[in-house]
């Protein structure tokens, strides 16, 4: 496993210790891109949260910092032409009132702020992100899945620098997209897609980066959306049983853990540790909207056979999941002693 992801802060490191604390997984190396925040940030994150459950032997990837094309600065004349983003990850000046969960201030790109782990003393791959996945799925062809839980900057870098990237991957996993999110269960995270019911941030970050990954040639791609996700939270009950056992994750998670979100990210690596999570699932055509007007990076989808003909590859969209079951992996996955490199 690869795990390419915007690794800002908790609820974003969460998910990739599932995966590492995976006893019979092998985390090759994680690449890191802008998102949620900016990359060199999230890169320090990252590096620390290895150094605390002593897993620094695997190497991480500094990535893309900014989209292929899209900006802080368009994002702003999109939003006056068109209304205001409820959620623009690095890009968020200023958090609405109805928020109720702390996040970071916002600041430039090259910052990285004092860390609340603290700093981290190992260092990052001088090899960019695109480079690294290129290079270790080309050593490994077949074996390989790619997890990707933030936007999708690196890999559409990858698929762009090596043309069989794709195609030696064992498979494509990614967080992204909103179908037909369920709006019943309105909260102020829903309100992303609540009104635009195909707005998703993953997607919408780097819209040409989403489309370049999906229409590249991977053998398999598994598309967890928010659809799936919603309803699920990690309460303090769920965060007080995770952190409180005597292993590293847990005591990392107790100090560090984000409480109070939905488990986006969780949710997708869960899918790939374990597929019996996966209660309902549908196999749609899939492109992303790159048309730069209203509908800016929304998620296209079409039936098998009904879709335009111009690569949009078919793929397998997670509706619904064993919310409990994805509960109790997180709960053993923090509170299991740490796997051996």
């Amino acid at each position: 496993m690869i795990i390419d992801q915007d690794a800002f802060g908790g609820a974003n490191l969460q998910p990739m210790l599932m995966v590492i604390q995976a006893p019979d997984v092998d985390v090759v190396g994680i690449a890191v891109e802008s998102g949620d925040g900016w990359q060199k940030e999230s890169v320090a994150h990252t590096l620390r949260m290895l150094e605390l459950v002593g897993r620094t032997d695997i190497p991480v990837a500094p990535g893309a910092t900014y989209p292929l094309l899209n900006s802080e600065e368009e994002t702003r004349r999109w939003e006056a032409l068109h209304g205001r983003l409820p959620y623009k990850g690095a890009w968020m000046e200023t958090w609405p009132d109805y928020n109720t969960v702390n996040r970071p201030p916002h600041h430039a790109a090259d910052i990285v702020p004092p860390l609340p782990e603290g700093e981290p003393t190992t260092r990052p791959l001088a090899e960019a992100a695109a480079s690294f996945l290129a290079r270790k799925v080309r050593e490994a062809p077949g074996e390989i899945s790619i997890l990707a839980l933030g936007p999708f900057t690196n890999i559409a870098l990858a698929a762009k620098l090596d043309e069989g990237f794709a195609a030696n991957a064992k498979e494509l996993v990614i967080m992204g997209g909103a179908f037909d999110p369920d709006a019943s269960k309105e909260d102020e995270f829903s309100l992303q897609f609540v009104n635009s019911p195909r707005a998703e941030f993953n997607c919408r970050w780097d819209p040409e980066a989403s489309r370049i990954m999906l229409h590249a040639r991977w053998r398999k791609i598994t598309v967890v959306p928010t659809d799936a996700t919603v309803g699920t939270r990690l309460t303090p009950a769920l965060a007080r049983e995770a952190g409180g056992a005597d292993t590293p994750a847990s005591r990392y998670f107790a100090r560090y853990g984000a409480v109070g979100f939905p488990m986006w990210d969780e949710t997708a690596a869960a899918v790939w540790l374990d597929p019996g999570i996966v209660r309902r699932s549908v196999r749609l055509a899939m492109d992303v909207d790159i048309d730069h007007g209203a509908g800016y990076g929304a998620t296209l989808s079409w039936l098998p056979g009904f879709s335009p003909g111009l690569g949009e590859p078919v793929v397998t969209v997670v509706r619904e999941i064993d919310v409990r079951r994805l509960e109790r992996l997180f709960v053993e996955s923090m509170r299991r002693p740490t796997p051996a490199p």
